[in-house]
């Protein structure tokens, strides 16, 4: 059987060092995209960095760029189900065969950088590495107008820095990588300044001070202006609705927009919402107001999938992919303050690096019953590693071990569904998420 040609291309890209280990460097990535023809200068590009919220405001400004008319690029990471969801050409996941070619066209180019890399002492292109200039080579094939790149980690030295964003969006900055970026704030957020360019606008969400300050001092240095949440736009209204909330939101023009429609659960996705539309402000000079009807047909057509997603009725059950304290904390009061459920069933999987006590720690208060799961990595914790910790952070309340995700999932949609009012959250990794939802859809659940 021929093998689809997306499937080959992430096939060939997992011989290469993985995303979980990247390298401290941008030279080698440079170079990559030099002898590909530097794709990542043939288009406008809108940069998101930060801790959390930044797939989902990345996906808020091209959803309002594309509503504008513009034919648009937008690249995430990591995927949920497919290889080919971190590639969106105006909305859609890219297409195999276009993905394929850009992919060929990368061959000679990086067979040289790895020969130099290797004479040098060094290891070859990574994975990610890779996957950003091919993400850039295949928005300069399509082509687009804009392209809204999301960072890998960090900033500074991040594969996809080799762009000189017009725009740098900073998401909330929190500790998470911290082996790698740093174990404080402050130098976390020093890292993720990197992608703040001479002459660019940058947009930033709301920050710890220790954190805003060195965002400051990165766009003074670079002669930048910077655009602070709260300060220079905000949210001014948010409020529960029917299947998302309703926002208002002071843009950088200085005008109110009305009240709009985010089609996404919690306060956090308001805000992600309000940031979103200064970035797309910001790319059109800051002088102009989006029209109303653009944002209406922004927000409208806009999704987050792996974001309190329903992939599941009888029993209701939903995916989320927070795997760190502060999205975790996020997703709990999204969930206590969208749904009404009288009882829900947290089935928990979690990577070794992450913070596990502090995840757990976070989902406490929405846990009624709780089951472990290992993720499908190497780098899973196990489920009877979690049990204490779980024990320790959610105290008096069901803990039972699952040996994989489908037998968590059929013990917590059993418990779920003895009982009116009852349902099932999916948290605690994106891969665990993606796990989730491909299951729900292999089980024709038929929501997922």
């Amino acid at each position: 059987m021929t093998q689809d040609p997306a499937a080959r291309v992430y096939a060939e890209l997992l011989e290469r060092v993985g995303e979980a280990n990247p390298r401290p460097r941008i030279e080698p990535v440079r170079r990559l995209a030099e002898l590909a023809g530097t794709p990542q200068l043939s288009f406008p590009v809108v940069q998101v960095a930060g801790t959390n919220g930044k797939t989902s405001t990345a996906r808020a400004i091209e959803s309002l760029l594309r509503a504008h008319g513009l034919r648009t690029g937008l690249f995430t990471s990591p995927h949920l189900v497919d290889f080919t969801e971190r590639f969106q050409l105006d909305g859609t996941p890219i297409a195999a065969e276009p993905l394929a070619e850009a992919w060929a066209e990368l061959q000679a180019p990086l067979a040289l950088v790895d020969a130099e890399l290797t004479a040098d002492g060094q290891g070859p292109i990574t994975f990610f590495e890779a996957l950003a200039v091919l993400a850039f080579a295949a928005f300069a094939d399509a082509p687009v107008d804009v392209a809204v790149i999301e960072v890998g980690m960090g900033g500074e030295w991040d594969a996809t820095n080799i762009a000189t964003a017009q725009v740098a969006v900073i998401t909330p900055i929190d500790l998470d990588h911290t082996a790698i970026l740093g174990h404080d704030v402050e130098t976390i957020a020093r890292t993720k300044a990197g992608i703040i360019k001479p002459g660019s606008t940058v947009v930033t969400a709301a920050q710890d001070p220790a954190a805003l300050a060195e965002l400051r001092a990165a766009a003074e240095q670079h002669g930048a202006r910077i655009a602070v949440a709260g300060e220079d736009f905000g949210l001014t209204d948010d409020r529960l609705a029917v299947g998302g909330r309703v926002v208002t939101v002071a843009g950088l023009t200085g005008g109110s927009y009305a009240p709009t429609f985010v089609p996404l659960f919690g306060h956090h996705q308001a805000e992600n919402a309000t940031l979103a539309i200064a970035a797309v402000e910001a790319f059109f000079g800051g002088e102009r107001a989006i029209s109303e009807e653009v944002l209406e047909e922004g927000f409208g057509q806009l999704v987050s999938p792996g974001r309190l997603q329903l992939i599941g009725t009888e029993p209701v059950v939903y995916v989320d992919a927070a795997h760190n304290p502060h999205g975790a904390e996020a997703l709990a009061r999204a969930v206590a303050e969208s749904f009404s459920f009288e009882e829900l069933a947290l089935v928990i999987g979690v990577l070794t690096e992450k913070d596990a006590a502090g995840v757990l720690r976070a989902l406490a208060p929405i846990a009624h019953r709780v089951t472990l799961t290992p993720v499908d990595s190497e780098r899973s914790s196990s489920a009877s590693d979690l049990r204490e910790i779980a024990l320790a952070e959610i105290p008096d309340t069901p803990v039972e071990l699952a040996e994989s995700l489908p037998e968590a999932l059929d013990e917590a949609r059993a418990w779920a569904g003895r009982s009116p009012g009852r349902g099932v959250l999916v948290v605690g990794s994106v891969v665990l998420a993606g796990e989730a939802i491909a299951f729900a859809r292999a089980e024709g659940w038929g929501t997922a």
